[in-house]
């Protein structure tokens, strides 16, 4: 049986795992009165929740006597990495563009990867039955695109097929074929990606480009077999980049992708990818070879995470109510073994051990990491996310700097140039997209973008869609300006009552209702100025026996504001954090008590 490695790239939501789950059906990997849900590829909680895909994943399918191994990557720019140590692993790429929206940041990123290792991509304009598609026009920037990448004329001789993943089907003519299946796909696949390298009668020997867990088998390793025969029980070991030994071990399983299942195999030739378990040690990136190997394979490099968050233990007035794993310890066992099986996350302890600093490629990364931990338990206190700078050689400070690509109908662009430009955003490209909506491209330091997601769609009435991609570092653009509000803090630790809270209605939106738990130095609220404002949301009506004819009026308070992790950690400032548990998101003061908040301002004034 002939062999075929594929990664499907593209933008998020452009439709790449729904194309997946029309591979599987049409392929015969999945009954076809399977009961599957859609997105079978998304099987973390998170990934269906959020309907995004968040970890590269790898199956396979047989058509014609062709095993076609597939991995489905992540859409979203701060997955980045996932994208860039999977391209390792493949022969050949299939990019989805949406035939409305056309190529996006994401598009160009998972491209220009692509194209460097050299790979021929086979383009599918999908989504050809929206009421804005324009699929020929789409064609035409995908080819001015490879062009602007310095793709080479063979890349750049790339076959296009148009496409409804969702209704699994595929044409090579839009106008004249018939729509029926994806045939012509799978016959593109088998011709223009070419067969794997194999390199049978040398030494086995696969780098390892994704790490996971299982309770039975401990780690398990995937990667693409570079060379040699692996076989069941047969002695390996694994080499670090430098080619330092890390451990020798056994092959204790061979797993091989066929549908959405992983099955025991006794062995697997080169060009094939297959998951081992056995070692205790190996990581991401190394090398797993027969002993007799001596110098790695050659890992590709990763760009470099350009956002930084504090993780350390949650010392509240109400830590330990809802979670299990609280220490220092804990956490840093979780985060360490994070760090191991995702290239794009570092890890660096703080100096007197109590915290830790997590650095990524954007908030979205880490809100997931935050979202996962404490759906495992953990309670944690997190701090406002900071860019991560750099120097040049002349010792100027350097900062990361983001493409961002918005589409807003006509009448906002006005004040999305605006506030843009208050966040030092240099705007490089202004032009229609379809549909009375203008496409604005920006250049914008990363640290100026931190909260704004929110007040972006405030201003566009949820119409407007914003992507963002790392674009590179540039030299620093000066103060940006933050949160012009100030927060309303309890003064008092009980449970926050009507009457209070009916007081304060006047001094801005609230966090939290009736019956909800507060404590001394937590963020109950937004103050309508600029400064910080002590309140005591406990405070109770005043008993008398003075009774009135009528009874009281019954006090109606507007619902309060409640924050999704993401908008929690974006909201805060650097004098505060947000508490982070299994059943709660709280925001609060770095320091509770107001006298060393007072000490801390004079001492940072100084």
């Amino acid at each position: 049986m002939e062999l075929r490695n594929i990664a499907i790239i593209a933008h998020v939501d452009h439709g790449k795992t729904t194309l997946v789950d029309a591979f599987l059906k049409q392929s015969g990997a999945v009954r076809a009165n399977a009961r599957v849900q859609e997105c079978a590829m998304d099987s973390n909680d998170l990934e269906r929740e959020r309907g995004i895909t968040i970890l590269a994943k790898c199956t396979a399918v047989e058509w014609n006597n062709f095993k076609i191994n597939i991995v489905d990557t992540p859409g979203h720019a701060d997955f980045g990495g996932e994208v860039e140590r999977i391209l390792s692993m493949v022969d050949g790429v299939v990019l989805l563009v949406d035939s409305a929206e056309g190529p996006l940041p994401q598009t160009k990123f998972v491209l220009s990867k692509a194209l460097e290792i050299g790979l021929r991509p086979i383009v599918i304009v999908n989504k050809v039955d929206r009421q804005d598609a324009r699929p020929h026009d789409v064609h035409s920037e995908i080819f001015d695109l490879f062009a602007a990448l310095g793709a080479s004329d063979a890349q750049l001789d790339f076959p296009t097929l148009f496409a409804v993943g969702r209704e699994g089907w595929a044409v090579r003519d839009l106008e004249k074929d018939k729509r029926t299946d994806l045939t012509p796909l799978f016959e593109t696949i088998v011709s223009h990606v070419p067969t794997p390298k194999r390199e049978i009668d040398a030494p086995f020997a696969m780098l390892a480009t994704t790490l996971e867990y299982d309770s039975y088998l401990g780690r398990v390793l995937t990667g693409r077999i570079h060379s040699g025969v692996a076989r069941v029980n047969m002695p390996i070991k694994a080499l670090a980049r430098d080619g330092k030994l890390i451990e020798q071990g056994r092959a204790t399983k061979l797993l091989s992708f066929r549908g959405l299942e992983r099955t025991p195999v006794e062995s697997a030739e080169a060009g094939d990818i297959i998951a081992i378990a056995g070692l205790e040690s190996a990581n991401v990136a190394d090398t797993l070879c027969d002993p007799a190997v001596e110098k790695p394979l050659a890992a590709r490099s990763i760009d470099p995470p350009t956002l930084a968050m504090t993780f350390s233990v949650n010392d509240s007035p109400l830590a330990g109510l809802d979670g299990d794993k609280l220490t220092t310890r804990m956490i840093g066992t979780r985060l360490a073994r994070e760090a191991e099986g995702n290239v794009a996350i570092r890890l660096t302890e703080s100096e007197d051990r109590d915290s830790f600093e997590v650095a990524g490629r954007g908030e979205l990364q880490l809100g997931v990491l935050i979202e996962n931990m404490r759906r495992e338990g953990f309670e944690l206190s997190i701090s406002r996310p900071r860019v991560i700078f750099q120097h040049d050689e002349q010792g100027k400070r350097l900062e990361p700097i983001e493409e961002v690509v918005v589409d807003v109908d006509e009448a906002f662009t006005g004040v999305v140039i605006d506030k843009m430009a208050r966040r030092k955003a240099d705007l490089m490209e202004m032009k229609p997209s379809g549909g009375g909506k203008t496409r604005l491209v920006f250049h914008a330091p990363s640290r100026g973008l931190i909260g704004y997601h929110g007040e972006f769609l405030t201003d566009t009435r949820g119409t407007g869609v914003m992507h963002r991609l790392y674009h590179g570092y540039a030299p620093y653009k000066g103060a940006v300006e933050s949160r012009i509000a100030g927060v309303l803090i309890s003064t008092e630790t009980g449970e926050a009552n009507t009457y209070a809270l009916h007081n304060l209605i006047d001094r801005g939106p609230q966090f939290v209702a009736p019956g909800d738990k507060v404590y001394k130095g937590m963020v109950v609220g937004e103050h309508t100025r600029d400064v910080d404002l002590d309140i005591n949301p406990l405070k109770a009506k005043q008993l008398t026996n003075f009774r009135a004819a009528m009874k009281d009026d019954k006090q109606f308070l507007p619902p309060p504001r409640v924050m999704t992790l993401e908008q929690a950690i974006a909201y805060i400032q650097d004098d505060e954090l947000v508490e982070v548990t299994p059943k709660a998101i709280r925001l609060r003061k770095r320091f509770l008590d107001p006298n060393d908040r007072k000490r801390a301002a004079k001492h940072a004034a100084e």
